[in-house]
């Protein structure tokens, strides 16, 4: 199968278009341009195997107000999960939102599984008789790329029809910091309930591969199993404590990163691109010419992530002021013969 494609491709941007690499603004990720400011490590992390009784598992379930009762597997990013979860079920079919991360439904289908394409219209209907086809639903919330958001409630409902014949729901959180009220950290320890956490967005720490699931106690052992040991590195682990643990810096984030994204928001409606959806950290906006509007956008230097189905563009936040300005300039530039209507 053809591996799905991803935003940051900045080299294959370079070779298309002729721009040198640093000379490109990339908001083609969803990731917080001013992360966690990394500092020296010690070098007796970089000499000895990881530990895995450092600490880093209590400080996820507190982050992602997990019971106590909840197991923690730290990951390498949330990828790592994602493909080592279909190796622990038979062939079955799974439910994955459409549009939505397409390497949920890749990897379920690399492993065998039957995969089920659900639009939105559908699982937010009344009639949830729809979940009776299924063993495993995996549900992105926020939705990556478009921000659609589900209510816990619902979540959990869809949870228990499911967990009464044996079956999973996996929720993909890796954009729901600054959205505690749809997080289902708290229910996290479940059986058949699978939580995915990231600290590649909102703490912009893609590059370390840092992660971390959430589950009952016997899934995660099967986990551990499939994956083996040190599956996330020393280097990682101690940068992952030291985030989790800088409360100041992630209120002063949360802060900046709600500005910003109504800052963007603002910035696409005065262009002609209203309507957007998003996060904190991304607009998602459907547009008939997307193809023309990411060509004109990267004619300017700037990347951004294009959609086909349905047509559309995801724009990242801009990290300084005059990255902000460049990407104004652009959009006017663009904007002549472009419209959304």
């Amino acid at each position: 199968m053809t591996p799905p494609e991803h935003g940051g491709r900045l080299n294959a941007a370079v070779k298309r278009w002729g721009i040198p690499r640093d000379q490109w603004l990339d908001l083609s990720t969803g990731i917080n341009p001013q992360g966690w400011p990394v500092p020296d490590l010690p070098s007796e992390v970089w000499q000895r195997l990881p530990e895995p009784d450092d600490g880093l598992e209590a400080l996820v379930q507190q982050w992602a107000g997990a019971p106590a009762d909840a197991a923690c597997v730290p990951v390498a990013g949330s990828q790592e999960a994602i493909m080592a979860l279909p190796r622990l079920r038979p062939s079955c079919r799974v439910g994955v939102p459409r549009p939505g991360y397409q390497e949920h439904g890749h990897s379920w289908s690399c492993a065998g599984h039957q995969v089920v394409s659900l639009d939105w219209a559908r699982v937010t209907g009344d009639d949830e008789s729809w979940l009776d086809d299924l063993e495993v639903l995996v549900w992105i919330n926020p939705n990556n790329p478009t921000g659609e958001t589900i209510d816990p409630e619902r979540l959990l409902r869809w949870h228990q029809r499911l967990q009464q014949r044996g079956g999973w729901l996996i929720v993909d959180e890796a954009f729901v910091d600054g959205y505690p009220e749809l997080s289902l950290g708290f229910a996290t320890g479940r059986e058949g309930l699978v939580v995915l956490r990231s600290l590649g967005k909102f703490f912009g720490l893609a590059g370390v591969r840092a992660g971390a699931v959430l589950t009952a106690p016997e899934l995660a052992d099967h986990l551990r199993n499939t994956m083996g040991p040190w599956t996330v590195s020393g280097p990682a682990r101690y940068v992952m404590r030291q985030a989790l643990a800088d409360a100041r810096w992630q209120a002063a984030t949360t802060e900046r990163l709600s500005a910003d994204s109504q800052r963007l928001r603002r910035l696409l409606d005065a262009h002609g691109l209203d309507g957007s959806g998003g996060t904190w950290l991304f607009r998602y906006v459907e547009h008939p010419r997307s193809a023309d509007l990411a060509d004109g956008l990267a004619r300017h230097g700037i990347l951004v992530r294009r959609f086909d189905r349905p047509p559309a563009v995801r724009f990242g936040l801009p990290g300084s002021e005059a990255e902000w300005q460049r990407l104004a300039h652009a959009l006017a530039a663009c904007g002549m013969s472009l419209t959304n209507r």
